[in-house]
């Protein structure tokens, strides 16, 4: 793991526990961290990411189980960290989005360290290939149905699509979401995950928790990442802004 704050900073503030992407397969503890950059500065805040093991060679529960041991530590470094008490978020996006959701459940099931959200930007939740949005999104796009099915086959294997599989490892297939933090859910309206994400939100919902949820007209997976200086981008960002305004302060 690796912990990012501004150079020079002193004091305390909120602790951003980041979960990177890259479809359970690629990547590493710094992609995606430049979207955390901001916040660390506006709120005097500190980033911890995680750097779990990949699947194929290291599939389910490693990922997760190696994300909720980071968190583990975080949380019991928090006055190390400089972390306020109560103001420790969980941040992902994609598949690290997915696993920000499993661990968030995991540490509400193993009375694990207390959320004060959970922001999930467009998360990879679903292993069963079977909404509307994953036929859509099928050779076309930067992570389509393919990219999907290959990912969660490299996390699952035979498994994928079976009653074995665990809510940690696919949140969507959690049947009481009660009991978590705060949620923040967004993806575009034309991206394979879609489907899932607002379904997730609903089932929040329905066990009378907190989500915000934003679809977003248009938008392909991740979309602001490759086109920042678009419109929709900006709304995109300035939403998530606003609700790590409100869950802060």
């Amino acid at each position: 793991m690796s912990v990012v704050h501004a150079a020079g900073r002193t004091g305390t503030g909120p602790g951003f526990y980041h979960t990177h992407g890259g479809g359970m397969i690629i990547g590493d503890r710094w992609t995606g961290i430049a979207a955390l950059a901001e916040w660390l500065h506006r709120y005097n805040g500190v980033a911890v990411t995680v750097e779990y093991r990949l699947a194929p060679e290291f599939p389910d529960p490693y990922p997760v189980e190696d994300c909720y041991a980071g968190l583990v530590w975080t949380a019991e470094h928090a006055d190390e960290l400089g972390i306020e008490p109560g103001r420790l978020l969980i941040v992902g996006g994609s598949a690290g989005g997915g696993l920000a959701a499993g661990t968030a459940l995991l540490a509400r099931d193993r009375r694990g360290p207390a959320l004060c959200g959970q922001l999930l930007m467009y998360p990879m939740i679903d292993d069963r290939d079977s909404t509307v949005s994953t036929v859509q999104i099928d050779g076309v796009g930067v992570w389509d149905r393919g990219s999907n099915v290959t990912g969660w086959t490299a996390l699952l294997g035979d498994r994928r699509g079976t009653d074995d599989v665990s809510i940690y490892a696919a949140p969507a297939r959690a049947t009481d979401l009660s009991g978590l933090p705060p949620a923040f859910i967004d993806c575009g309206s034309a991206e394979v995950f879609r489907d899932e994400d607002v379904a997730y939100a609903t089932a929040i919902w329905a066990d009378g928790g907190d989500a915000e949820l934003h679809v977003w007209p248009g938008g392909y997976h991740a979309f602001e990442g490759f086109a920042p200086q678009s419109r929709l981008a900006q709304e995109m960002t300035a939403a998530r802004d606003n609700w790590i305004r409100r869950i802060l302060d």
